[in-house]
C-alpha cells in the first residue's frame, strides 16, 4: 500500500526511500509481481522515475527522481561515480584481515539467472571495498560494511561468496537459507543534489 512506503526525504528534484527486504524494487514479469517500490512511490508522487535498484532480498536506501531531467542528473551522478554508497552485512566465517578490497570482474551467468558469476575472460570490471565493524565468535560471522566502487548486479553478493565469505542468508547463491532474510542493507548515502550539486546525506539504522 501507498502509506507504507517510509520516505525519508522528498523536494521537487528527489525522493529517498528506505526500502523493505523482499520488497521488489520495479515491478517484475506477470500480475503477481507489480507492487514494488517504484509503485507504491509513483502512487505518492506521480512524476517519480527510478534512476537505481536494490535486490529483492536488499533492504534500505533508494533514490528516485522527480521528472525526467533530475533522473538524467541522478543517472548521470551514479554512472561518473559521483554517489557514495555503504552498504552493512553479516557473512559467513571470521574475516582474518580488518579491511581490504575485492577486484574481480563479474558477468551474467547465463546458465543460472539471474545469478551473476566471476568472469576473468567476459566480466566488467568490479570494485568493492570492506571494513569489519565486529566479529561474532559464537556463530562464527562477521559484521563488514561495504563499499561498491563500481554498481554491477548482485556484486557484493558474488564478491562475498568469492572470497569465501558468503552473506548469511542468501539462498540464491549458497542454496541453503540460514537466516530469515539476506542480511545486506544500504546503510548510507551520500548524492549530489541534481538541481546545485550540493551534497545530501543519508542514513538508515541496520535492521539486523
Amino acid at each position: 500500500m501507498p502509506d507504507s512506503v517510509p520516505v525519508l526525504y522528498s523536494d521537487s528534484a528527489l525522493i529517498v526511500v528506505d526500502k523493505a527486504a523482499g520488497l521488489l524494487a520495479v515491478p517484475g514479469r506477470g500480475e503477481h509481481l507489480q507492487d514494488c517500490i517504484a509503485a507504491r512511490v509513483k502512487a505518492l508522487f506521480a512524476d517519480a522515475l527510478v534512476v537505481h535498484r536494490l535486490d529483492q532480498a536488499t533492504s534500505g536506501l533508494m533514490v528516485l527522481a522527480r521528472g525526467a531531467a533530475a533522473q538524467r542528473a541522478l543517472s548521470r551522478a551514479f554512472a561518473d561515480r559521483h554517489v557514495a554508497k555503504r552498504y552493512v552485512a553479516v557473512v559467513d566465517g571470521l574475516m582474518v584481515d580488518e579491511a581490504g578490497s575485492i577486484d574481480l570482474p563479474l558477468a551474467a551467468d547465463w546458465l543460472n539467472r539471474p545469478r551473476q558469476r566471476v568472469d576473468a575472460q567476459r566480466g566488467k570490471a568490479s570494485l568493492t571495498h570492506w571494513r569489519v565493524l565486529a566479529r561474532d565468535l559464537a556463530a562464527r560471522t562477521t559484521r563488514v560494511e561495504l563499499e561498491p566502487v563500481t554498481g554491477r548486479s548482485h556484486q557484493l553478493r558474488v564478491h562475498l561468496l568469492a572470497i569465501g565469505h558468503a552473506i548469511v542468508g542468501d539462498a540464491l547463491y549458497t542454496g541453503t537459507p540460514n537466516a530469515p532474510r539476506l542480511m545486506l542493507h544500504a546503510s548510507a548515502l551520500t548524492i549530489p543534489h541534481p538541481l546545485d550539486a550540493r551534497p545530501l546525506n543519508f542514513v538508515s539504522a541496520v535492521p539486523f
